[in-house]
């Protein structure tokens, strides 16, 4: 019966392994480590995000299954900000966190069972491109006054239009990097390796005097799924006392076109680095 008794322990303990364990094969230094792709949200939900994928673990539930989830819980970002008044940026934020939570589980779990495949990457390059274009199209919405208000329908369409270029321009900047993978893999080249160096532009050019001056006043992060929601929060708050809609739409007259000027610099900023040129 002892034995028995042993023989089940070790198979728990095999099951569900310890936090200690998880994180040595799960948060490597090569991940903890990506400061050029790990968003700064990671550094404190990653000290909780252990916890959900020792839980998943012993479960039939599959690295790809927590993308979906994940997915969805972008999704429900864009929705929380169609709920008028405050109530809904609020939830946003959840979702937001929640999103950025298990992004960071269904990678710790793949690495863990050792589960990657193609598939995965789709569906998570999927779910950020989704969500944060849907961030844009809602701000747009929301500030047509189509929800909950009685406004003209060519104010209505105006506004929701320039959502749309707002969701067109946030997707264009997120497929500016990707298509740099995809422009190397069609010649053959190598991988790009995720470090600063890689990424550089030469610091005497124009372009690389722009970037190190939009160092002080990062306002191309803002166009992220995290930030954006912290953005539509601020401005929900400032609607409580000038009007909800009347903020909302300031913020996407100057959103629409702002998004497309850093498109024109991360576009330039790709080209003049070594990003696109073959290796000596």
């Amino acid at each position: 019966m002892a034995r028995d008794l042993t023989a089940t322990v070790i198979r728990v303990n095999q099951a569900r392994p310890t936090i200690a364990a998880l994180r040595e094969v799960s948060q490597p230094p090569t991940v903890r480590g990506r400061k050029n792709a790990e968003h700064w949200s990671g550094e404190y939900l990653r000290h909780g995000s252990l916890y959900l994928t020792r839980l998943i673990v012993p479960t039939p539930l599959r690295p790809n299954g927590v993308t979906v989830l994940m997915m969805m819980a972008g999704w429900c970002i864009a929705g929380s900000l169609l709920i008028p008044g405050i109530i809904g940026p609020i939830l946003a934020i959840f979702f937001a966190q929640l999103q950025m939570y298990l992004d960071c589980v269904d990678g710790e779990l793949a690495r863990w069972r050792k589960q990657f495949s193609p598939a995965g990457v789709y569906l998570d390059r999927i779910a950020h491109y989704t969500t944060e274009g849907f961030i844009g199209l809602a701000l747009g919405l929301r500030a047509s006054g189509v929800i909950g208000g009685d406004v003209p329908a060519a104010e209505v369409w105006m506004y929701a239009f320039l959502g749309a270029v707002l969701m067109a321009g946030i997707m264009f900047n997120k497929a500016i990097n990707d298509l740099v993978h995809v422009a190397r893999a069609f010649n053959g080249m190598e991988r790009l390796p995720d470090t600063a160096e890689a990424k550089a532009v030469p610091s005497r050019s124009l372009i690389g005097m722009l970037r190190k001056a939009a160092r002080f006043l990062p306002f191309h992060r803002i166009f992220h799924s995290v930030e954006l929601s912290i953005v539509a929060l601020v401005l929900a708050v400032v609607g409580l006392f000038v009007g909800d809609v009347e903020v909302f739409r300031i913020a996407v007259w100057v959103l629409a076109p702002v998004i497309w000027l850093v498109c024109a610099g991360h576009l330039l900023a790709v080209l003049a680095s070594p990003r696109l040129r073959p290796s000596r």
